[in-house]
């Protein structure tokens, strides 16, 4: 474990974790025995990871987040407040499943809103942007943007978080950044 990352005082890390420089854990969160969290972490308040999560460089997870066992995500994950991972499809208080935990994966840059909920076993696309209070019930494609219960693509997202419209060739623009992006056979891929 480094002991170049800052905990508050009130927060519980379990031995062993692998914590990356620069990460900080803020106030009563928990973060549980053999979790991965990578440098430049942000740990928001009464925050749980349950074991074996992995998280990869400068994710940010806002305050009372839920993420258990079975969820990996990689760089530049944002995770809203509130928003909860599940990792049993069938949950019974009087039927134990550890062991059956059904894995979800998260995509680099992809932004999930406050409120949303991730039913386990769908993974979220690179830069996907979920919106506040969705539930996601299906896999999410790199760069969509899904919104509502259950979620739906309703279009899709720069890198940079600006929707993106495409024209009659499949080409959309970000202005902002200068990023290009093709839409074909219904999925993005940005161009150099």
């Amino acid at each position: 474990m480094s002991e170049d990352y800052f905990s508050h005082e009130t927060a519980i890390v379990d031995a062993p974790c692998n914590i990356g420089n620069g990460t900080k854990i803020w106030h009563f969160s928990h973060v549980m025995s053999n979790c991965t969290l990578g440098e430049n972490c942000n740990i928001g308040q009464n925050v749980v990871i349950s074991p074996d999560v992995i998280l990869g460089k400068n994710v940010k997870v806002q305050n009372n987040v839920s993420i258990y066992t079975g969820v990996t995500c990689d760089d530049d994950v944002f995770l809203g407040p509130s928003m909860v991972f599940t990792n049993v499809t069938n949950p019974r208080s009087g039927v134990n499943r550890r062991g059956q935990y059904t894995k979800t994966h998260v995509g680099k840059g992809a932004s999930i809103g406050a409120n949303s909920t991730i039913v386990c076993g769908h993974n979220i696309g690179e830069y996907a942007f979920i919106g506040a209070g969705a539930v996601i019930t299906k896999e999410v494609k790199n760069y969509a943007l899904v919104v509502g219960n259950p979620a739906k693509q309703i279009g899709w997202m720069s890198e940079f978080g600006h929707r993106l419209d495409f024209d009659e060739n499949g080409i959309a623009f970000c202005e902002e950044n200068k990023e290009k992006y093709k839409l074909e056979n219904d999925f993005v891929k940005k161009l150099d």
